[in-house]
C-alpha cells in the first residue's frame, strides 16, 4: 500500500478531507501534518489523526512563514513516529518547504509533489518580494517530481510564463468526489419556486469575497424579494469588515452556516436553483483563472451557474453552452440578467446543465485509483533514475575486478 505523507496549510479546510478521502479512495495510507487555521468538525476524517504543526492566520502572510519556519526546525521529532513514506506532498508553497525538509530527515529518493490549487497574488508581484517568492518556489520546487493544480488557466497564464518551474503537470480540478456507484447517484431535478416564493442563488463554499457579499446584497434588495440569497460554508472573517453584521442587516441573505462535503451537497444544492460561481477575491489574478469548487458541485446538481465575463469559469460554461454570464460586476448587471427570470427560461438553463455529461462533474473510485497509481509510478521512475546513476559506479567497480 503506498504510504503517502500529506503536508496542507489547514487541518479545518474541508477541501483538505476531499483530498485525503480521494488518497484513501485510492488505495493509499495517508498520514496527515499541517498546520490549523480554526475548528471545523465537519472537516475530520475517521481513521486519521493528524499531527498539528501549530495555528496560522488567515491573510497573515509573515505569521505563516514564521510559523513554516519554527515547525521546519522542529519538524524531525514531529515525525519522529512516522513510518518512511513512499510519496510526500505539500500543499501549497509554504508546505512543499516542509515537504521537501520531511524529504531530507527521512532520507532516501521519495518524490516530493508539489499541489498548488490557487496563486498567491504576492507570487505575481513585479517588484522584490514577488521575485523572491517565484525564486523560492523554484528552488524547493525543482526538488518536486510532479506539478499537481486545478486549472488550465493557472498553467498557461502562470506556471509555464513566469514560474520557472520545469515539472510534469497533472490537471486534478476541484471535482465532487463520489465514491457510491454512479447509478445510485439520483440525477438533478427542476426546482422552480412555488408561487408566491423567491428564486434562490447559493454562494457556498469558501467565503471570502467581499465584493460579491455587497453586490449581491444591493441586487437583492433592489429586487424586493423576488431573489433571496443562500450562504453555506466558511467565512473567512479576515476579508470582511463585518461579515455577521452585514449577514444580519440584509433583509434577503440567509447564512446558513458550514456543511459537510459531499455528504451534503446534494441537499444545499437541491434548495436553490441558481450557483453563485463568481469570487473577486485577488480580482483579476487568481479569482480569474480558477474553477472553483462550487462550479462543479452546482453542475452535478443542477444549480445554474452564474459566472462573469472573461474569466476561466465563464471559458469552461461558454464551451458547453450553460450557465448565465455577468458582463459587468455590479447590481445593476445582474438586475438586467436575472430580473425577468421566469420559469420557462429557468428551466431552460437546468436542462441545458442537466443534459451534461455528469462524469464531467465528478470525481469516481476509477479516478481516485488513477491519482494513486500516478503518485505511485513516481517512486517507480525514481528507483529507475537511481539504478542509472548506479551504473557509472557498477562499471568501475568490474572494471577494478578484471
Amino acid at each position: 500500500m503506498l504510504h503517502i505523507l500529506y503536508f496542507v496549510h489547514d487541518l479545518a479546510d474541508p477541501a483538505v478531507r476531499r483530498r485525503v478521502l480521494m488518497l484513501q479512495a485510492g488505495g493509499a495510507r495517508v498520514t496527515l501534518a499541517g498546520f490549523r487555521r480554526d475548528d471545523n468538525a465537519l472537516a475530520a476524517i475517521d481513521g486519521i489523526e493528524p499531527i498539528e504543526l501549530g495555528r496560522t492566520r488567515d491573510a497573515q502572510f509573515a505569521q505563516r512563514v514564521a510559523a513554516v519556519t519554527r515547525s521546519a526546525v522542529k519538524l524531525r521529532g514531529a515525525l519522529q513516529s512516522v513510518a518512511r513514506p513512499d510519496v510526500i506532498i505539500g500543499r501549497n508553497l509554504e508546505m512543499l518547504v516542509l515537504a521537501n525538509r520531511a524529504k531530507s530527515i527521512f532520507g532516501g529518493d521519495m518524490p516530493v509533489v508539489y499541489e498548488c490549487l490557487d496563486i498567491h497574488r504576492l507570487l505575481l508581484r513585479d517588484d522584490m518580494v514577488g521575485g523572491a517568492l517565484r525564486a523560492a518556489e523554484r528552488h524547493f520546487g525543482s526538488q518536486a517530481s510532479l506539478l499537481m493544480t486545478s486549472s488550465p488557466a493557472f498553467v498557461e497564464r502562470y506556471f509555464r510564463p513566469r514560474s520557472g518551474l520545469e515539472l510534469p503537470i497533472m490537471l486534478l480540478e476541484n471535482k465532487v468526489l463520489a465514491l457510491e456507484p454512479a447509478a445510485s447517484i439520483v440525477a438533478p431535478v427542476a426546482r422552480p419556486p412555488a408561487a408566491g416564493e423567491p428564486w434562490k442563488i447559493g454562494w457556498f463554499g469558501a467565503l471570502r469575497c467581499r465584493k460579491s457579499l455587497a453586490l449581491l446584497d444591493d441586487f437583492s434588495r433592489r429586487m424586493g424579494g423576488r431573489f433571496e440569497i443562500v450562504l453555506r460554508g466558511r467565512p473567512a472573517y479576515s476579508q470582511f469588515d463585518d461579515f455577521d453584521r452585514v449577514v444580519r442587516d440584509a433583509p434577503f441573505i440567509h447564512f446558513a452556516g458550514p456543511y459537510k462535503n459531499p455528504e451534503d451537497l446534494a441537499g444545499i444544492y437541491n434548495d436553490v436553483q441558481f450557483s453563485w460561481a463568481i469570487d473577486f477575491f485577488e480580482e483579476g489574478l487568481n479569482s480569474r483563472w480558477l474553477l472553483p469548487n462550487r462550479l462543479y458541485e452546482g453542475g452535478l446538481h443542477g444549480a445554474v451557474p452564474i459566472a462573469i465575463d472573461g474569466t476561466e469559469t465563464a471559458r469552461f460554461l461558454a464551451s458547453r453552452r450553460i450557465g448565465l454570464m455577468l458582463d459587468t460586476a455590479d447590481a445593476t448587471h445582474l438586475a438586467a440578467l436575472l430580473g425577468e427570470m421566469d420559469e420557462q427560461r429557468y428551466l431552460a438553463a437546468f436542462e441545458a446543465v442537466a443534459s451534461q455529461d455528469r462524469k464531467q462533474w465528478m470525481i469516481d473510485r476509477a479516478d481516485c485509483h488513477g491519482l494513486v497509481q500516478r503518485l505511485a509510478s513516481l517512486t517507480r521512475a525514481n528507483e529507475q533514475i537511481t539504478e542509472v546513476q548506479a551504473l557509472p559506479q557498477l562499471h568501475r567497480n568490474r572494471g577494478g575486478l578484471q
